[in-house]
């Protein structure tokens, strides 16, 4: 199963999720630099918590390197795929919490997130010698938060199947609850780094999400936070759209499709083009709709033909909600 996106859609581009996953891109072709001197620059920025227990080890760094590296970690991964599964997830989620918390809030948010996994795996494995990289712990605040913020979500998974491309939405709170479920399995199951995961950092950053969160959203959001926000409010709803048939305004009976589509005010005025993931029967189909200019909330868009099959081998048609927001 592949995470594609969730199905809240952010009011404003992530400007700071945005730029978190280009510097840890940045500070990856960084570290893929060092050549030989690779493990002289993880052993330096990592966080090894030998470093700190252990006085023979943590007398060869200077305090700045000691306090340095609780941030510089979270920027380090062990490899392109390493890399690539974080992101992948922060881009999945984070963009509503930020959304939810403001710009400013939520780069304090994401690092306090990173910090308390850093200190979660410490604490755990005292004197382990192995170094642990990667925004995984940060990343996992950010899902605890977006566990509380948007339990009803949804997120659209894919799942091929003999090549063929399918679509389904899991509940949020169900793939987030397992998720955390795994990890906590994994972590009772080793000891310290076993796997090379530091699943203890995985749990701390969770749960510290959690509960921080409730502090971050009490506090009254910054000024500059307001400005981005009104500069970077997006124009666009997603290009990829799940239809659920059969909503409760229409009639379910007979070979015709009832569904709805959203769009922004400005989709509707320019019109706009988008993907359909729709359930036909026990079928799923990708189609492609047109969303012509001029149209207004509560248009209905008529697929001719792109309905359940009848008997005699006609289809009937799938009818589109259009909803503007």
């Amino acid at each position: 199963m592949i995470p594609i996106r969730d199905t809240i859609q952010s009011k404003s581009y992530p400007v700071v999720n945005t730029t978190l996953i280009i510097i840890n891109a940045l500070v990856y072709l960084l570290q893929m630099a060092q050549g030989s001197r690779l493990q002289e620059f993880i052993i330096t920025y990592a966080l090894i918590p030998a470093r700190y227990s252990v006085p023979e080890i943590a007398s060869q760094f200077t305090l700045g390197q000691q306090a340095f590296s609780f941030l510089s970690f979270m920027f380090l991964h062990g490899g392109f795929w390493h890399l690539l599964g974080n992101m992948w997830m922060l881009y999945i989620f984070g963009d509503n919490v930020e959304d939810r918390l403001g710009p400013v809030k939520y780069l304090i948010f994401y690092l306090l997130c990173g910090l308390a996994s850093g200190l979660s795996h410490l604490f755990t494995n005292l004197y382990s010698q192995l170094p642990t990289v990667g925004a995984s712990g940060a990343i996992a605040g950010v899902m605890g938060a977006y566990f509380l913020l948007y339990p009803r979500s949804r997120i659209l998974t894919f799942i091929p199947i003999f090549f063929i491309p399918y679509f389904i939405e899991i509940p949020a709170y169900f793939f987030l609850g397992f998720w955390f479920f795994l990890q906590f399995l994994s972590a009772a199951g080793t000891t310290g780094h076993d796997g090379g995961i530091a699943w203890w950092a995985h749990i701390g950053g969770f749960v510290f999400g959690m509960v921080a969160l409730k502090l971050f959203v009490l506090a009254p959001e910054f000024g500059i936070s307001r400005r981005i926000r009104e500069k970077t409010s997006k124009k666009k709803t997603h290009r990829l759209q799940v239809v659920k048939p059969a909503e409760p305004q229409y009639p379910t009976d007979g070979p015709h499709v009832y569904g709805s589509i959203v769009i922004t005010p400005l989709e509707a005025q320019l019109g706009t083009r988008k993907l359909l993931n729709i359930t036909s029967g026990s079928k799923k189909r990708i189609l492609r709709v047109t969303v012509p200019p001029g149209s207004r909330d509560g248009t209905v868009l008529r697929l001719s033909g792109a309905g359940e099959q009848l008997d005699d081998n006609t289809r009937g048609d799938i009818y589109l909600r259009v909803t503007v927001q």
